[in-house]
């Protein structure tokens, strides 16, 4: 039979994972401030000390489990628990901790890890734990100051100028309906209003057809050809495309800024982290004696012609 404590709760901590409001349903009641004369409040007590990995928070049949355990836990995705507070977090991690290790005393018990798949798999996770630290380990190293700022350097001298244009555009069914608003525009009336009263764009339609900065491969290429086409502050004359018909107003232009190091930090980082993993797993294919029991055999070679 199942073991009813242990899914009743890994069971509730999937529920506080999916479900992580419910950890905030019931809030403890707030306490009273201290009244200032009193030594609370005089004189504030100091934060605690992060506890050692090796406290121990439980022990089940004399084995104990420590803070360091709870971390280890803590880190596993499936255990992530977004929205829970610290001490309700740590209550279900100690809970699962408990169920775990009366499971696997039982396990223990019961002989399976002596069969040869139980074996066979711990040596699989084992290696896979050994590389995945191996890996942290080199993409720690991979990620200086140094390295960043070279690669920055690189990509942004490798950057061509772009050329940018900031517009606006009222989109409409038909052009007749385009040509009036045209008219309506070059008469002098407001343009964004005209786009939040006509426009049938909704992406834009309710900031006065404000459509931002672009560059002309973002745009279908009848809209990118007028577009680039206007000087700042002039209106288009309808402009056809498979979205219906346009009226555009270019508002400014500008060569494209590059991107700032901040801007580019994250993808930087990436790639010196993967680079450096890959790098590092070939020189050890390299370096290693590898047979193959899928390999094709080698040719052979063809004998020499009788002379």
């Amino acid at each position: 039979m199942p073991n009813t404590a242990l899914l009743r709760r890994v069971s509730a901590l999937a529920v506080m994972i999916a479900m992580p409001g419910l950890a905030l349903a019931q809030a403890p009641q707030k306490a009273p401030t201290p009244a200032a004369n009193t030594p609370a409040a005089a004189s504030p007590a100091a934060p605690a000390a992060a506890p050692s990995a090796d406290a121990v928070v439980a022990s089940v049949n004399g084995k104990p489990i420590t803070q360091g355990d709870l971390a280890i836990a803590a880190d596993d995705p499936a255990l992530s628990l977004p929205g829970v507070d610290e001490a309700q977090k740590k209550s279900l991690l100690v809970d699962y901790m408990v169920d775990l290790r009366v499971g696997a005393q039982a396990a223990e018990a019961a002989k399976i890890g002596d069969s040869p798949e139980f074996k066979r798999k711990l040596a699989y996770f084992r290696d896979k734990l050994l590389l995945d630290d191996y890996l942290e380990q080199e993409a720690k190293r991979a990620v200086t100051p140094e390295a960043e700022h070279a690669i920055y350097d690189q990509t942004v001298k490798l950057m061509k100028p772009e050329e940018e244009v900031h517009a606006r555009h009222i989109l409409v069914d038909n052009e007749a309906e385009a040509k009036k608003i045209a008219a309506r525009i070059k008469g002098g009336e407001d343009f964004a209003k005209v786009a939040a009263e006509a426009s049938k764009d909704p992406g834009s339609k309710a900031e006065g057809g404000d459509l931002g900065w672009f560059t002309k491969e973002r745009m279908v290429p009848d809209f990118a050809n007028a577009a680039f086409a206007m000087k700042p502050g002039h209106v288009s004359d309808p402009i056809k495309t498979q979205f219906g018909w346009h009226v555009i107003k270019v508002e400014e232009k500008r060569t494209k800024p590059q991107p700032t190091f901040d801007e580019l930090k994250e993808q930087i980082d990436q790639h010196l982290i993967r680079k450096a993993q890959q790098d590092m797993i070939l020189k050890l294919r390299s370096e290693a004696k590898i047979d193959r029991a899928d390999a094709p055999p080698a040719a052979q070679a063809a004998p020499e012609p009788k002379k």
